[in-house]
């Protein structure tokens, strides 16, 4: 429980980085680009904390898809972007795929999909 933790926190800081990322300009503001460091910083802390017990495919695979997911809405709600069936077919795709790695490192239903 505790690597879903510090993946939870991993996903934030990287979503926090990449909306501050947005808001740096290119890193010609300063406040939005030290948010990035730290954002980034804490993202690959946490998520290198998170793999003690939780494995890489399955983590990464949580980690970049939410963090996508979530920052496709934010960008549609916070900064106006355009939001359409395609974007959010792309974003069902996303999930869906992270179920399945999901289901997939449980070695019981891995037997039963085999079958």
């Amino acid at each position: 429980m505790k690597g879903y933790a510090f993946l939870s926190i991993s996903i934030i800081g990287e979503i926090f980085a990449t909306s501050m990322l947005k808001m740096s300009e290119g890193f010609t503001v300063l406040f939005p680009s030290v948010g990035v460091i730290i954002g980034y910083a804490l993202s690959f802390y946490c998520l290198s904390l998170c793999l003690k017990t939780i494995p890489l495919s399955l983590a990464y695979a949580i980690w970049s898809g939410v963090g996508t997911a979530l920052t496709a809405l934010i960008g549609v709600l916070v900064w106006g972007e355009l939001f359409n069936m395609l974007k959010l077919s792309g974003i069902i795709l996303i999930i869906g795929g992270v179920v399945l790695l999901n289901l997939s490192d449980k070695p019981e239903t891995a037997k039963e999909l085999s079958n």
